[in-house]
């Protein structure tokens, strides 16, 4: 029986992303290509691996089967492939990582160019979202979070700024009109702009002084994405529509233009910057420790 490797590999990215698409965007390859080498392995073995519906794609039982088989060896090819790698004068390949979109904003431009100009051999491949997932089995090499988001057997590696703030932000007209608030619960008599992740969860707003926690659940006229459209809500807050908060470095730019003027900052909350994570149970490929040793120095 004679098979490809790419249609096994095609199969495990398929496996572990959950489907077609989410595997085409963690592999870089079309989901269309994937689909036909899962058809092509499928057909060689003559066993059903995927069921697939409109939703999702879930292993047959055969194919988890084979899926936990394949995991190990495949980890054993990479890494033999990387001990040569390591034998070149500059590393090389592809790094993949999987961010939240507010890292890509406030940590990464101030590595990504050094560290690409520094290894010109190695591709680097962004993916930025904030729901959270396996980035083992998603098929990424590492990882963004903050502490409270790490994953357990995974080695964690600071990265950006060791400590950042939530801040709150309102245009000055919109402040001249409706007050400035010197205390937290002062907010629930005002329009706050809030933010909602994909989980659903929506995270109240935390302020902080002297020992004292105000926790609030504000309500406004506009609810957004968190990441993915907390643009439009700083946008609406210049405009004069609300109270925004969020990381005080996305705001600092419209402080320093006045386009917003910070509100309550006696008040706001302090937390640990975020870290770079990946797996300690297996070969650190060469790009990746080109790049945890490029942060480390930094």
């Amino acid at each position: 029986m004679k098979t490809d490797l790419g249609d096994l590999n095609a199969f495990v990215a398929v496996a572990r992303a959950g489907g077609f698409r989410d595997a085409a965007r963690a592999t870089g390859t079309s989901a269309s290509g994937l689909s036909e080498a899962v058809r092509r392995l499928e057909t060689a073995l003559g066993v059903r691996l995927l069921n697939r519906s409109t939703r999702s794609v879930v292993p047959t039982e055969a194919g988890t089967r084979l899926l936990e088989r394949l995991s190990p060896a495949l980890t054993e090819v990479e890494s033999a492939l990387d001990v040569v790698n390591r034998f070149r004068d500059r590393p090389a390949g592809t790094l993949k990582l999987n961010v939240p979109i507010s890292a890509v904003r406030l940590v990464l431009p101030a590595i990504v160019p050094g560290f690409l100009a520094a290894y010109p051999e190695i591709r680097l491949e962004v993916a930025a979202e904030d729901s959270f997932v396996d980035v083992l089995a998603a098929g990424f090499d590492a990882g963004i979070r903050y502490d409270e988001r790490l994953e357990q057997d995974m080695i964690a590696v600071p990265i950006g700024p060791r400590v950042q703030r939530f801040a709150a932000a309102a245009s000055p007209v919109y402040l001249d009109k409706h007050g400035r608030p010197g205390h937290p619960r002062e907010l629930l008599n005002h329009a706050c702009l809030r933010g909602r992740f994909s989980s659903g969860a929506m995270p109240p707003w935390e302020f902080e002084r002297d020992g004292e926690v105000v926790r609030l659940e504000p309500t406004g006229p506009l609810l957004v994405s968190m990441g993915t459209a907390t643009d439009l809500a700083v946008e609406a807050a210049i405009a004069g529509t609300g109270i925004v908060c969020l990381f005080d470095g996305w705001l600092r730019p419209y402080f320093e233009s006045g386009a917003l003027e910070p509100v309550l900052e006696p008040w706001w909350q302090r937390f640990p910057g975020p870290f770079l994570y990946y797996s300690g149970r297996r070969l650190v490929p060469a790009p990746l420790r080109a790049f945890i040793d490029f942060v480390r120095t930094t």
